[in-house]
């Protein structure tokens, strides 16, 4: 009886020693992530927040050559990765293995039906705000991407996003006969783009749904006089109306062709004047990569 007491006492250490290794190991292998908003701050004030939610998905290496990212079959595929106000945490957790992987990322996060043609839509109405379990319109509409080539075990893989929509900013100017302050109650709309995009995970790029229709977009006041929007990258070649300010019952629309580029901030100067029909327009520069 003492030797099998043994027997059994040996083995229950054995095989508390071996849970606690693969415990360690596996603790070490973890992949982490930092991830870098493309700017210093967004429309909340500060770079990503406690509660974002990012999408990652991980491609092995065969050797030297890298595998294509698919739906599903990669070695991870669309884990939700939530930031806690410090780190970013995976469901479920990705560890390492040996040999080099793609990691590719973006915000905000979903459900994903395709990689190749990922359907993405701004929001109509970017002024609404951000509530306990929903973004605001805005920042809902800014598609980031992210990927790292190439990487291997290391402490943590660097993300750096990019914007992949089109901004687009609106200055309100007082003209010299306008009566009385720039109004504050103002509301701004951008017409004739449409707002259903297909993005391409594999290489961020994005471009507009030609099977959607043109509608009309409500723009996020940022402060008086200043508002912004989140524009699926598209050319209007032809002049039609293209901004719309609605004030104190009067209606200033602005008719102008424009290209809405990528990943790239544009700014229109709207000075208004007593008569809408003498309101004028200027078209400033470009922002690209990094957005105020």
């Amino acid at each position: 009886m003492r030797q099998i007491f043994l027997i059994l006492t040996a083995a229950l250490f054995l095989l508390g020693g071996c849970s606690k290794s693969e415990s360690e190991v596996l603790g070490s292998n973890e992949m982490r992530f930092t991830a870098t908003y493309p700017t210093a701050s967004r429309a909340t004030g500060s770079a990503f927040e406690t509660g974002d939610v990012m999408g990652i998905y991980v491609t092995q290496y065969n050797g030297e050559n890298p595998a294509q990212l698919q739906l599903s079959g990669n070695y991870a595929n669309n884990v939700e990765t939530v930031f806690d106000g410090s780190a970013w945490k995976s469901t479920p957790v990705i560890y390492w293995e040996d040999g080099k992987f793609d990691v590719y990322a973006y915000y905000p996060y979903t459900n994903i039906s395709s990689v190749d043609e990922y359907p993405f839509t701004v929001a109509l109405d970017q002024s609404t705000e951000e509530t306990s379990n929903a973004l605001s319109g805005y920042e809902a509409s800014d598609f980031l991407w992210a990927k790292a080539t190439g990487v291997s075990r290391m402490a943590s893989v660097p993300l750096t996003f990019t914007h992949k929509m089109s901004k687009l900013v609106i200055n309100l100017i007082k003209g010299a006969d306008y009566s009385g302050e720039i109004p504050t109650d103002a509301v701004v709309r951008i017409h004739n783009t449409v707002p259903a995009a297909i993005v391409d995970l594999a290489s961020g790029v994005v471009t507009k749904n030609g099977y959607e229709s043109a509608q009309s977009i409500t723009a996020k006041k940022v402060s008086d006089g200043v508002y912004a929007a989140i524009i699926v990258p598209q050319r209007l070649d032809t002049k039609r109306p293209l901004v719309e300010v609605l004030s104190k019952g009067v209606s200033y629309l602005i008719e102008s062709s424009f290209v809405f580029k990528a990943g790239t901030q544009h700014t229109i100067n709207i000075t208004l004047n007593n008569n809408p029909d003498q309101v004028k327009i200027e078209i400033g520069g470009e922002i690209e990569g990094g957005w105020d």
